[in-house]
């Protein structure tokens, strides 16, 4: 079980209301206790910060924002120390606007060495002022960007397909490839466990740069869905000499270094390619994250998974939260905003069956709390460039974003070792001091504690360790599935109790659960007797 840490918002040690590397390494024995294996950071790199990290200048350093280098290795040594895996998210589909090579494709003529490490090409229409093809950026607006040549000039277009300030890379000059592996080996030579490897499905783009039929679907769907810019099958090269790389480390020091995609694909079959033995050796499954709260639809997506993806030999890979999407307790429970009531109830139901499946999980900080979506972020707070190109806020990132809260009644909650009036990167709600870790640990009914004990479980028991999942009949409105021989998991997907699928009190539930019955929008598992 991997957990992932927005390092902007986990801890900030300096007081200057940003998270950091130091905080992260301060923050370190709260997710031992925790029971985490590992932790993958989000970006930390030199960046201007147009989007949050994801728009990297200096793939080979830290920026001053988060720390520096010498805390970098702090961090992984004291991570070592307690048995924690390191991840790094790495981003391949682009850089930074500022990263020097785009710098210098900018100063240079159109048709120039330097220019061909990007998609630059002449615009259409007269005087070239349409942009080269009709395709949107999946934060909105064109996907292309006009640029001002040397000699003042309007010039050649650059494709973006998310911000201006994140201009794609283009994977089908050697030159990108050869880059990230001298990156690759940078950080696998400081002792990393793997990385994350944000947009896996793209780097390559259809070679004509066609016009697409559906030019605004990323746009509306916030998800990678031309098919001209994303899955191209070249891409399936980059990770198996990734893979490779990884198994020559692995084999010089007997670690094995992980490789985890952000795959969003059309079908779990797509998404089977990208794990098959020589490629990735996960891929997050996001259907399970986007499934309506109905036994059919959940008992479908796992299905699936468990058909065309564990066929490859490779683990499913659970996520229910992350850092682009509304959080459980709130996406389940919606209107309600505060996350009291039956968001948070489906919200740990569902977190245990999560927790029961077969595979690799992975949840984001803060849904040990129940954190609920900050909803209510004023416009002037807000950094989403979705909300800055677009002016909606539909879909905007920046409300599961909100530091954590540590400890005490009042903002900062102890996310900041600044003064008391030292204000996080964004505002933190009144209503986050219900959700402090401090409060979380000491109370045995909180989220937290049935996160800890569902990992204490998943770590100790075999069932929970092989890979068959047998689905069993039940009641309508409950999925029930057996691990192992003995080992049954239940989830009461209605509001009213119903008799449980197993005789006698429960190994642990989401909620109350008298022997016998499986409460209203409540897990539970049980060993046969």
């Amino acid at each position: 079980m991997i957990y992932q840490v927005y390092v902007r918002s986990f801890l900030d040690s300096t007081g200057d209301g940003i998270g950091d590397l130091a905080g992260v390494r301060a923050g370190l024995p709260y997710l031992k206790k925790l029971g985490v294996d590992g932790i993958w950071l989000s970006p930390f790199y030199p960046s201007p910060q147009h989007d949050h990290g994801y728009d990297v200048a200096d793939y080979c350093d830290v920026d001053p924002l988060f720390g520096d280098l010498d805390e970098f290795d702090l961090l992984v040594g004291a991570a070592r120390r307690l048995g924690i895996k390191v991840l790094l998210d790495i981003v391949p589909n682009h850089c930074s606007s500022e990263h020097p090579w785009f710098r210098e494709a900018l100063a240079a003529p159109p048709g120039s060495p330097a220019r061909a490490r990007f998609h630059f090409a002449d615009g259409r229409g007269p005087d070239d002022a349409e942009p080269p093809n009709n395709w949107h950026s999946m934060f909105g607006g064109p996907a292309w960007s006009r640029v001002t040549e040397p000699d003042g000039r309007p010039g050649q277009w650059y494709l973006h397909m998310f911000a201006p300030e994140q201009p794609d890379w283009n994977w089908r000059n050697p030159e990108i490839a050869a880059e990230f592996e001298r990156i690759l080996r940078f950080w696998l030579g400081r002792g990393i466990d793997g990385f994350r490897i944000d947009v896996a499905a793209g780097l390559f783009k259809h070679p004509e740069l066609p016009d697409s039929d559906d030019p605004e679907a990323d746009a509306r769907t916030r998800d990678s869905v031309n098919p001209l810019a994303w899955n191209q099958p070249e891409v399936h090269d980059v990770w198996r000499r990734w893979r490779s790389i990884c198994e020559e480390y692995t084999e010089r020091d007997g670690c094995e270094r992980l490789l985890v995609g952000e795959v969003s694909v059309p079908t779990a079959r797509e998404h089977a390619q990208y794990v098959r033995p020589d490629e990735l050796h996960q891929a997050f499954f996001f259907d399970l994250l986007s499934a309506p709260w109905d036994p059919d639809a959940f008992q479908k997506v796992i299905s699936e998974a468990m058909q065309d993806i564990a066929g490859t030999g490779s683990t499913v890979t659970w996520v229910l939260n992350n850092h682009d999407q509304v959080r459980t307790v709130t996406r389940y429970g919606e209107p309600a905003t505060e996350g009291s009531g039956l968001g948070a109830a489906r919200a740990r139901a569902a977190a245990l069956l999560m927790l029961a499946l077969p595979g690799a999980a992975y949840i984001y900080q803060g849904e040990e709390l129940g954190l609920p979506e900050v909803v209510d972020l004023p416009d002037d707070v807000l950094t989403d460039p979705i909300f800055r190109r677009t002016g909606s806020r539909a879909r905007i990132r920046d409300g599961c974003r909100v530091p954590l809260p540590w400890s005490g009644q009042a903002s900062p909650f102890g996310f900041t070792s600044g003064e008391e009036s030292a204000k996080p990167w964004l505002p933190q709600p009144e209503y986050f001091a219900e959700y402090a870790t401090d409060r979380a640990l000491a109370d045995t009914r909180s989220f937290w504690h049935l996160y800890r004990d569902g990992l204490q479980l998943r770590a100790a028991l075999p069932q929970l360790g092989e890979g068959t999942l047998r689905w069993l009949d039940s009641p309508p409105g409950v999925l029930a599935f057996e691990r192992g021989d003995d080992l049954v998991c239940a989830v009461n997907f209605g509001t009213a109790p119903t008799p449980a699928p197993v005789s006698g009190t429960p190994l642990l539930a989401s909620g109350p659960c008298p022997p016998g019955v499986l409460s209203g929008s409540t897990a539970a598992w049980w060993i046969r007797s």
